[in-house]
């Protein structure tokens, strides 16, 4: 079945819109000031350096990255039903929480937010950024991208380019090592062997004071 996908300039423009709506929403009297203006975000979110590829999780899960900190945003309810292997729960109503400030705002794991789809993982990425917060990103496409790109890969055709071959023999290796896509109950801890390279974190070095289980 073909999905239908947006456009860069019709996702762009959704972003801006949520951006928008976000920073309206949020209280300005609040304990802790913002950081970035909305156009520094507006740049960010133009680059598109928020987010991380299925693909790069799903090899981070298989080789247990230790400062890979999954952060689903849904509701508990949701949560409950099935998270990606050692993911957390905040959900979006409770992301400027105080008790969450030492999980968010840390320079020692690479915190990813995901949803089913991309945009409350999204809100929570503004809203932290706009707060300063560095060393969060989303999963593009989140839960609803992942079931497609790791846990059923559509097989390409023998003649397609060899790195899409690659790409392809990739995800169904990462689907058959994460037991078929890697959706568990939501009751594993995040792991903690050997790193793989990750994304390189910017900005102050700050000790994770606690975090959530």
């Amino acid at each position: 079945m073909k999905t239908f996908e947006f456009s860069p300039r019709l996702l762009t423009t959704a972003l801006i819109l949520m951006l928008g709506l976000i920073i309206a929403a949020v209280p300005r009297n609040t304990t802790t000031p913002f950081k970035l203006t909305a156009e520094q975000i507006l740049d960010e979110i133009k680059s598109g350096t928020q987010y991380l590829e299925p693909e790069q999780i799903a090899q981070m899960i298989v080789e247990k990255e230790p400062t890979l900190q999954l952060i689903d945003v849904r509701p508990v309810t949701e949560f409950e039903k099935f998270s990606l292997p050692g993911a957390i729960n905040i959900p979006i109503d409770n992301i400027l929480a105080a008790e969450f400030v030492d999980v968010l705002n840390q320079d020692i794991m690479t915190n990813v937010f995901y949803s089913n789809g991309t945009t409350q993982a999204n809100e929570a990425w503004m809203l932290v950024r706009q707060l300063g917060y560095e060393n969060n990103y989303v999963l593009r496409g989140g839960l609803n991208y992942w079931a497609e790109a790791i846990l059923n890969p559509e097989r390409p055709a023998s003649t397609s380019p060899d790195d899409e071959l690659a790409r392809y023999d990739f995800r169904m290796g990462a689907s058959q090592a994460l037991g078929g896509g890697g959706l568990a109950p939501s009751e594993s801890k995040p792991a903690t062997t050997t790193p793989i390279p990750k994304p390189k974190p910017q900005g102050k070095k700050k000790a994770v004071a606690g975090g959530c289980s």
